[in-house]
């Protein structure tokens, strides 16, 4: 049994109310599975989406069958985009010209370049199904799409050539090249779908900064030992005033300076939160608000159990997998949203050390969002994603609901088995 199943298992034992929602999960990503289409490149783009992304890929197929298909291309063209940004063993010269020319190369089915590891390699590699699939979009889907890839790759070449993130405006520069365009051409996807209105860039613009912010502060660790050349997305203007070069910051004997940048970097994203909660309440699709609502909270959750974390600089840091479940589970109306962002910002709230640089700006913005949560007259119906509900699980019974994921886990390896062999 994996390392990984493991641990869920044993977090399972601590949160048993995380065992309905994970099953839910496990089941639905099964049937995800046998909905994988037939034709080679929609099978190709489907069954990559799910590997590179198994959460997202789930509520992405939720989505109706038109605009689907449009999400998972354009989200498997960023994939394809951050894997050559990413890649710090491409030359620079080499790298450049295809981030600036991306968005005409996914108009040619017999263009290709290798890079990426693992999974985003074969990506990469068999970059024609994911053309091929483009190609079928609707011509509003492709200029969409075309128009966002082509902001973005330029966006992402301006960078790597200034190969530093100076002020919080160049942070807020890049994330805006490299995730608020991404909030912009999603919305242009819902508009051109006819099921929304469009919204407006400073929302649309807030909603991917935010997760981009969450993701460059849980990612420290993994960028900054990056082979054969470290990657910092932490501006110098943030890292510079608790040390003198970013990875002094994963060192112990800098610990206390380390979490003081840390949570100054919390403190940042969550300016974001209010036209992100504005945006999703303008939402009129089920569907398009589920997408939209479940990485949100995945990042409130992940910037708290961050904050104040040391483990960011030491290890990987990631909300459980039965709570990831939970909130896929629970999320289906904004007064769920409500409840979920006031629920992690009491607790992000609670884990402010008042001797803190930040402290009084950070208590700041937390109690703004606090305040809008309260203000939308909906928590009397919240579910609680941080505390367990009161369980009526017995040892015995947990026991036995162990061995039954156990089994379920062995069986579906059974399966891939038999499938890969």
């Amino acid at each position: 049994m994996s390392h990984d199943t493991m641990g869920t298992l044993k977090a399972v034992l601590q949160h048993p109310d995380d065992f309905y929602p994970l099953m839910k999960l496990m089941m639905a990503t099964k049937q995800a599975e046998k909905q994988i289409p037939t034709e080679p490149h929609w099978g190709f783009c489907y069954s990559m989406l799910h590997k590179v992304s198994r959460s997202f890929g789930l509520v992405i197929q939720q989505l109706g069958s038109e605009l689907r298909d449009a999400v998972c291309v354009f989200y498997l063209l960023l994939r394809a985009l951050d894997t050559v940004e990413d890649d710090t063993k491409i030359d620079t010269m080499v790298k450049i010209p295809i981030l600036m020319e991306f968005h005409r190369h996914i108009y040619d089915p017999d263009w290709n370049f290798s890079c990426g590891t693992k999974e985003y390699r074969i990506l990469m590699d068999q970059f024609h199904h994911v053309s091929t699939a483009f190609l079928e979009l609707n011509g509003s889907y492709q200029e969409a799409i075309e128009d966002i890839t082509m902001k973005m790759g330029a966006g992402m070449a301006k960078f790597i050539c200034k190969e530093e993130v100076v002020s919080m405006a160049d942070y807020d520069e890049y994330c805006h090249y490299v995730a608020g365009h991404v909030g912009l051409g999603l919305s242009k996807l819902f508009y051109a779908s006819g099921k929304e209105a469009m919204f407006p860039e400073s929302t649309s613009n807030s909603m991917g900064l935010f997760l981009q912010k969450t993701n460059i502060v849980r990612d420290f660790l993994e960028d900054i030992n990056e082979q054969p050349k470290s990657r910092v997305y932490w501006p110098r203007q943030v890292w510079s005033k608790y040390a003198s070069k970013p990875e002094d910051l994963k060192h112990k004997e800098n610990s206390v300076k380390a979490i003081q940048c840390l949570n100054d970097m919390i403190t940042n994203a969550l300016i974001h939160i209010e036209d992100c909660l504005k945006y999703l309440s303008g939402i009129r699709d089920p569907a398009i608000f589920k997408f939209c609502a479940i990485p949100q909270i995945m990042a409130i959750g992940t910037l708290t159990l961050c904050y104040n974390n040391i483990g960011v600089f030491r290890g990987v840091v990631k909300l459980r997998r039965g709570l990831t479940a939970k909130i896929i589970d629970q999320t289906k109306t904004m007064a769920d949203v409500y409840g979920a962002f006031y629920d992690f910002s009491l607790s992000l709230r609670s884990k402010v050390n008042l001797k803190d640089p930040n402290a009084h700006t950070t208590v700041s913005r937390i109690e703004i969002v606090l305040k809008i949560c309260r203000d939308s007259g909906t928590l009397h119906k919240r579910k609680s994603y941080i505390a367990d509900n009161d369980s009526s699980y017995g040892p015995p019974l947990i026991a036995f609901l162990i061995v039954i994921m156990a089994i379920l886990y062995a069986y579906s390896q059974l399966n891939k088995t038999k499938v890969t062999s």
